[in-house]
C-alpha cells in the first residue's frame, strides 16, 4: 500500500482534505474509506472520495453547507442526507459533492471515537496518535464484501422466490402493465438471480472474493459464455423482449442452481421449476388468444 504522503503527492483532492484538516484544531484525525481504501477493486478515475473527518464536536460542521463550501469550493450539486427526507440520525453529517472536474467528494464529519464496522479504512491523518479519536488499525481488507456460502434454508428460499415471483411478472405482461412488469422483473426476480449467480461463482472460485455491489464485477468473475447470458436477461421494453429474457433468465438460474445444489449436496426442486414454467406457458397462451383477463395478484 502507498504511504499516505504519496498519496498526498499524487492526488489533489487527498492534498486538500488534508490541508483543511491540518488547519482546524478541532478535526483530530482524517480517514478515506469506500473502493478507494479497497485494494481489491480495480483503480479508475470514477472512484468516489469518502472522506471522514473526525471531530469531538460536531455541532459547528453539522448542516453548515457554507463553511463546505468556503473550504472545498462550489460543487455542481451537492446532497446532504441528514438534511433531507429520511435521515440516519445517528448523529453525523454528511456532505456529498461533485465538482466541476468530475470527482465527487462524499465528506463525512464523525463525532466521538471510531468505529469499526469491518468496512475497508484507511486513517491518512492522526494528530493524536492512535490514542485519540481514530486507534491504530491493520491494513485494510474487504473481508466484510465476501459472498457467504448459503444454509439450505437460504438457497430453497432463493429458489422458491425466483420461481414464485415470475408469476407476477407474467401476470403484469397479460396485464399490460408494463412499469410493474419490468419493477418485479428486474428488482424481485433479478435479485435472487443475483444471489445465486454469486454462489455459484464462490462455488466455482471460492467465497473470498466480493463479485461488487449489484454485481458490478459480474463480467470478471463469470465465463464469457455465461456472462452474455447473463446481459442477455436485460430487455427492451416490448413484450416479446421481455419474454425472451424471461426464459433465458429461466434457463441460466438453473443452471446456476443445479451446480451450486451438487457443491453444497443441496436438494433443487425441479418441481418447483416445472410447475411455474408450465403456469408461464399457460399465460402466453391466453395472450396470444387474446384472453387477457386475470384474477387477483
Amino acid at each position: 500500500m502507498k504511504r499516505i504522503d504519496e498519496l498526498q503527492a499524487e492526488d489533489e483532492m487527498i492534498r486538500m482534505t488534508l490541508n483543511v484538516a491540518r488547519n482546524d484544531e478541532r478535526i483530530r484525525a482524517v480517514s478515506m474509506e469506500g473502493s478507494r481504501a479497497n485494494l481489491a477493486i480495480p483503480k479508475d478515475q470514477y472512484q468516489d472520495y469518502d472522506i471522514t473527518f473526525y471531530v469531538h464536536d460536531i455541532e459547528p460542521f453539522y448542516n453548515n453547507p457554507s463553511w463546505v463550501i468556503e473550504k472545498f469550493g462550489v460543487s455542481l450539486i451537492m446532497q446532504m442526507p441528514e438534511a433531507m427526507r429520511n435521515p440516519c440520525g445517528d448523529g453525523n453529517f454528511n456532505y456529498m459533492m461533485i465538482y466541476p472536474d468530475g470527482k465527487r467528494l462524499d465528506l463525512s464529519f464523525h463525532q466521538g471515537k471510531y468505529i469499526d464496522d469491518g468496512q475497508p479504512s484507511i486513517t491518512l491523518l492522526d494528530k493524536d496518535n492512535g490514542v485519540g479519536l481514530r486507534p491504530p488499525l491493520p491494513p485494510p481488507n474487504d473481508t466484510i464484501y465476501h459472498t457467504e456460502p448459503p444454509s439450505s434454508l437460504f438457497y430453497y428460499s432463493c429458489c422458491n422466490n425466483f420461481w414464485w415471483c415470475l408469476n407476477n411478472v407474467a401476470k403484469g405482461i397479460a396485464r399490460d402493465e408494463l412499469s410493474y412488469t419490468m419493477n418485479m422483473l428486474n428488482i424481485e426476480v433479478r435479485s435472487e438471480l443475483h444471489d445465486m449467480i454469486r454462489w455459484y461463482i464462490g462455488t466455482q472460485l471460492g467465497f473470498d472474493l466480493s463479485t461488487g455491489k449489484d454485481g458490478r464485477f459480474f463480467k470478471r468473475f463469470l465465463s464469457p459464455d455465461l456472462y452474455e447470458k447473463y446481459k442477455a436477461t436485460y430487455s427492451g421494453s416490448d413484450y416479446t423482449s421481455i419474454w425472451i429474457a424471461i426464459d433465458i433468465m429461466c434457463d441460466l438460474f438453473h443452471t446456476m442452481a443445479l451446480s451450486v445444489a451438487e457443491h453444497f449436496n443441496f436438494t433443487y426442486r425441479q418441481d418447483e421449476e416445472d410447475g411455474i414454467r408450465e403456469y408461464l406457458r399457460i399465460i402466453r397462451e391466453n395472450i396470444d388468444n387474446k384472453e387477457y383477463t386475470l384474477i387477483g395478484y
